[in-house]
């Protein structure tokens, strides 16, 4: 239909356009795609077989929807991206403040409008990316923000009575009719408030100031909202719950593969700004171990969540230790080193939430110790455990390279060091060569420098070494070395 040539009711008409409300709209966009095998919702990773199924049986059962889940979950892009399955026009009313179809106008301005025009209405057309309104519920939201009130302002401009419906401004929900809108933190709402849904929900309709006011407002509704077990703020009231059609539940990523494909997809642009920077599979991995010993550990609250905004936060730092160091050494290329990772901790400790045993540790010191976690569990996946007892007849794959540090004073890995320097530094540790050579002998030139340093961390987390956090940079050393000399 083109809609540069439909400028009037008339000419609408004569073109066949049949109106359908926007949930019926949805349904039928959403079977054209799903006959089609063609994506939904593009750019989700995680959610194929979950949240996406779950939520296109809402869609085509022509549901409002609460998607509930931890932060970081991918929620309001997931409402976001409905606005995909609307029709790219709608004709409206032109000058319409609520968006009315002509067809079924509900607005006094509408019905007014057609009645002395009839065929010559004038015709607008509404694209699909400005039927998205979105608001995030917090304490001091009002009915009068949400549904309307009187304004006696445009009472005294128009010289008409407060018993004139005219005199009405109508708030958000209204001026989102034949749109998709979207409530985010829905308890966050003062039960009151939620209360004013109640009639919008079910009949489709708003009352103000006790006008005799009937709007048949066509919206799909779309809420998030995290656990109510959660938040302490409040919850959303049991009437309003069973008046949601759908309530689906979100979920983290349930493994390395998909997490890192979600950063990677969101730190694009950090990526391509920073191209003469290797970053290894394996620091890769890491990073993203790191959310997910957050998601296990005793000193975060696992019910506040751990945000899929913390891997990302954390390799954009990640690349920027790498670049600034670079920058420092006169370095055109340069690689992650695991040393780089302590310049993620700003990122962790403002993505989790800690309890009080948490907090008696520091911010600082649990986010070590999720990175030092995240080096342990990775380290199993190439080298064999690190076993802290042994028999004396068993042998141990890493005593002779325990014994090289036994007969060094110390070694130091400085954040000073050029790419360089710090291999130079690194080969210097011939048991490291040949424990590389035994357990992981495929490993590519370019990661060898990075599973050494690995190798070490893995070694002073299971107190095999002493590792000390410099202002410049690592120190390892023998464990006994480091009681004789009093370090």
């Amino acid at each position: 239909m083109n809609t540069n040539e439909i400028k009037t009711f008339g000419r609408l008409k004569a073109a066949g356009y049949e109106p359908k409300t926007i949930k019926e709209e949805l349904r039928r966009n959403l079977l054209q795609k799903l006959m089609r095998k063609e994506t939904t919702f593009e750019g989700i990773h995680g959610y194929e077989y979950t949240v996406i199924p779950e939520l296109e049986r809402a869609i085509l059962s022509k549901h409002n929807i609460n998607l509930l889940g931890l932060r970081g979950q991918a929620k309001t892009r997931l409402a976001r991206q409905m606005v995909n399955l609307l029709d790219e026009y709608i004709p409206v009313v032109a000058g319409s403040e609520i968006n009315d179809d002509p067809f079924q106008p509900i607005s006094r301005y509408a019905r007014m409008l057609l009645a002395e025009k009839g065929d010559d209405t004038p015709i607008s057309w509404l694209h699909r990316e400005d039927r998205f309104a979105e608001k995030l519920a917090t304490p001091d939201v009002t009915v009068a923000d949400l549904i309307g009130d009187v304004d006696p302002i445009k009472a005294a401009n128009l010289k008409l009575t407060y018993a004139d419906d005219r005199v009405i401004h109508f708030g958000m929900i209204p001026r989102a009719n034949r749109c998709i809108f979207v409530i985010n933190e829905l308890p966050d709402l003062q039960a009151r408030i939620q209360v004013a849904l109640f009639n919008i929900l079910q009949e489709g309709d708003i009352q103000i100031r006790g006008f005799k006011l009937r709007l048949p407002l066509d919206i799909q509704f779309v809420f998030t909202a995290n656990p109510e077990d959660y938040t302490n703020r409040g919850s959303i009231v049991t009437p309003l719950k069973d008046r949601i059609g759908s309530q689906i539940l979100t979920h983290y990523p349930e493994s390395l593969e998909i997490a890192r494909t979600i950063t990677e997809q969101e730190t694009a642009a950090a990526i391509s700004d920073k191209e003469h920077i290797y970053v290894p599979e394996l620091a890769k991995d890491i990073l993203e171990q790191i959310s997910f010993e957050a998601r296990e550990s005793e000193f975060i609250d696992v019910k506040s969540g751990v945000s899929a905004r913390l891997s990302i936060t954390a390799f954009e730092n990640l690349l920027s230790t790498a670049e600034r160091r670079a920058l420092q050494n006169g370095d055109a290329q340069t690689t992650v080193r695991l040393g780089d990772f302590m310049g993620i901790i700003p990122a962790i400790t403002g993505k989790v939430e800690l309890v009080y045993e948490g907090e008696q540790e520091g911010a600082a010191e649990v986010a070590q110790r999720l990175i030092a976690d995240a080096v342990g569990t990775e380290f199993l996946g190439y080298f064999p455990k690190i076993e802290k007892l042994q028999k004396e007849s068993d042998v141990d794959p890493y005593d002779e390279l325990v014994s090289w540090f036994f007969e060094q004073s110390g070694f130091e890995l400085l954040d000073s060091l050029t790419d360089e320097e710090y291999k130079e530094k690194l080969n210097s540790i011939a048991p490291l060569e040949r424990l590389l050579a035994k357990y992981v002998p495929d490993l590519a030139p370019e990661d060898r420098a990075f599973f050494k340093e690995f190798v070490l961390w893995a070694l002073a987390e299971n107190k095999k070494l002493s590792k000390y956090y410099m202002s410049n940079g690592l120190r390892f050393k023998d464990v006994y070395g480091g009681y004789i000399s009093g370090l």
